[in-house]
């Protein structure tokens, strides 16, 4: 038995100093206590080898974060999930896992349940210029009899998850309806590769050029939205990644506020003991989060993304007062930030 997101190393020892059996069954079982605003997930990954993990995550005083990342990278995919229990939002994003929610977790509105009528979102292929590349992106629009240059234009970036994995057109829809959100344009953008993942969304100027002088005129032919100052929002969802702060604090006149969920704040130090880029140039002032808008959400059991959003909170709080921050209690799965 062990928990993903906790620093310990994995258990050497047997079962049987883990967990117990039920007298008169081989069936095992495991107690523990968790919090009531608990939302998370869990899987069981049988295994007979002793080398899914590096020697050296056992011989060190503390583990070395990378090869614990290492091995459980290998093991959870061959994880399994309760084939008895109903499918659920975290089963949907990854279908190894189960989820379980305990009674007082924060509420995910619009999300359940998933069957609001929604319109069809237009999937189109953008071919850069400036990052000579091409990907998918996708246009959904929200409300009806709406003024098109009144919509706000969010953009949510791993927009092939929002569009495949989860798709987020159902919720959108059925808080428009409801009016929690405004009719508006939803713009997600195809991150193509974990490769080109990693270099475009970390602060990557060139990226969001590319946005604002490619793919916004691009959008603008095909659903026109409000263009105003501070007229577009930035859904990061789970991206764990600092470029929507970087956008917005680079281009005030064009990105209004910024939703970031287990933002890696922390970029570029992984070991999270230095102060990282965001945070770096706001302190140097190269950057101003003057009239910023931004909600954190980050998980306390995930210690460097958390600490990394708390110091960027705190930096936020000299500079700007239009900013919110809240803490969810879960560690960073996707479905347990979809309370946001």
């Amino acid at each position: 038995m062990a928990l993903y997101h906790r620093r310990d190393r994995p258990p050497s020892e047997c079962a049987s100093a883990i967990a117990a059996t039920s007298p008169g069954t081989d069936a095992w079982f495991w107690r523990t206590t968790l919090s009531p605003t608990w939302r998370g997930s869990y899987c069981f990954i049988p295994s007979d080898r002793d080398d899914d993990f590096s020697p050296e995550v056992f011989s060190a005083d503390a583990p070395d974060r990378a090869l614990l990342r290492e091995g459980w990278r290998k093991l959870l995919p061959a994880g399994d999930s309760r084939s008895a229990e109903p499918a659920q939002l975290a089963g949907r994003t990854r279908p190894w896992v189960s989820a379980l929610e305990m009674p007082q977790a924060p509420a995910q509105p619009g999300w359940d349940p998933l069957n609001e009528a929604h319109p069809a979102a237009r999937c189109l292929e953008w071919r850069s210029a400036r990052l000579g590349n091409h990907r998918r992106v996708w246009i959904y629009t929200t409300g009806e009899a709406v003024d098109p240059q009144t919509r706000p234009l969010a953009i949510l970036l791993d927009g092939q998850f929002w569009a495949e994995s989860m798709p987020v057109w159902s919720p959108l829809a059925a808080l428009t309806r409801e009016g929690r959100l405004p009719p508006a344009v939803y713009l997600l953008i195809d991150a193509i590769d974990n490769q080109r993942r990693g270099v475009e969304l970390p602060c990557h100027r060139d990226f969001w050029l590319a946005v604002q002088e490619e793919l916004l005129p691009l959008v603008h032919g095909y659903a026109p939205v409000q263009r105003p100052p501070g007229s577009d929002g930035g859904g990061r969802a789970k991206l764990r990644r600092s470029g929507g702060d970087v956008r917005r604090s680079h281009w005030p006149q064009r990105f209004g506020c910024v939703l970031s969920q287990s933002g890696s704040y922390w970029w570029p130090h992984r070991d999270g003991r230095g102060t990282g880029f965001i945070g770096e140039q706001l302190r140097q002032g190269e950057v101003s989060a003057a009239g910023l808008r931004v909600w954190l959400e980050a998980g306390q059991r995930e210690p460097i993304i958390f600490r990394a959003n708390q110091a960027l909170l705190a930096q936020l709080t000299q500079h700007s007062r239009r900013f919110s921050g809240v803490r969810l209690t879960a560690g960073m799965m996707r479905f347990a930030g979809a309370a946001g």
